[in-house]
């Protein structure tokens, strides 16, 4: 009898509900689905309002654009452009971002009319002053890292699950970063970030998302506090636009230089 009872609960039972997952595959699991639901919008541009305050508080805001590639079987391709102030003006960076081996990035600086190439120790730095590092500044393959899940736990009436991933770049900043991840959305609205000493460094979080093309959801405002410094620099979006027709073309080296 209980033979043919356990038998019809595996039957009519998912199977996934009888077979327990591990914390790792759990948390592979998330991480999986949450790249499954952001691919497809092929490509996209905005605008934002990069704002850096110091330990006392003391601000300055920089205007800039982005233009982003979905590239298939590999990682996104990425095109910043600094407006403004006048001092950085021009200033433009280009990111390949790999699933596999290291990213190619490279930053022109108009002052120098020079293309610097961003080494692959080097990503752990901060990008133009910010409290973003190069490496924040790339696309989250799902390669990059490995996952376990930790809980479910609900912040800022947002249900999440709670993953901790580890970077499997050997020159990463972080030894690990612990995401909170809406369970609607399957978008994080904050990320914990560990430094090579495993110490708590920068916490990001994420607000004010909105839906587009009835599929993609994207941050208003996007904030990093460093804990080890007091300094903060906060992202304000704006003007998100998918579908554009953007090419490899958009994003080869030759566009750094002709960036405006």
């Amino acid at each position: 009898m209980q033979k043919c009872l356990l038998l019809t609960l595996l039957l009519i039972l998912p199977l996934h509900s009888v077979i327990a997952q591990t914390a790792e595959e759990k948390g592979l699991a998330i991480a999986t689905e949450a790249d499954r639901r952001d691919t497809g919008w092929i490509d996209q541009r905005a605008d934002f309002i990069m704002t850096l305050r110091n330990k006392q508080g003391q601000e300055s805001k920089r205007s800039l654009r982005i233009k982003t590639l979905e590239v298939e079987g590999d990682g996104d391709k990425s095109l910043i452009i600094f407006d403004t102030p006048r001092d950085v003006k021009g200033t433009a960076f280009l990111s390949y971002t790999h699933a596999l081996k290291a990213d190619d990035q490279w930053l022109y600086l108009p002052a120098l009319k020079r293309v610097k190439r961003i080494s692959s120790a080097n990503k752990s730095g901060p990008f133009m002053g910010s409290e973003f590092a190069y490496e924040d500044l790339t696309s989250q393959e799902i390669e990059k890292y490995t996952y376990k899940w930790l809980r479910d736990e609900k912040i800022n009436d947002h249900d999440t699950f709670v993953i901790e991933r580890y970077p499997l770049y050997k020159n990463s900043g972080y030894t690990r970063q612990i995401a909170w991840l809406d369970k609607t959305m399957y978008q994080p609205v904050k990320v914990e970030f560990y430094d090579r000493k495993n110490a708590l460094l920068k916490t990001l979080t994420f607000s004010d998302y909105k839906r587009y093309i009835d599929q993609f959801w994207r941050p208003d405002s996007m904030d990093m506090i460093n804990h080890q410094t007091g300094k903060t620099t906060t992202l304000q979006w704006e003007n998100y636009q998918f579908k554009n027709g953007f090419s490899d073309r958009d994003f080869d080296r030759n566009t750094l230089k002709r960036a405006r």
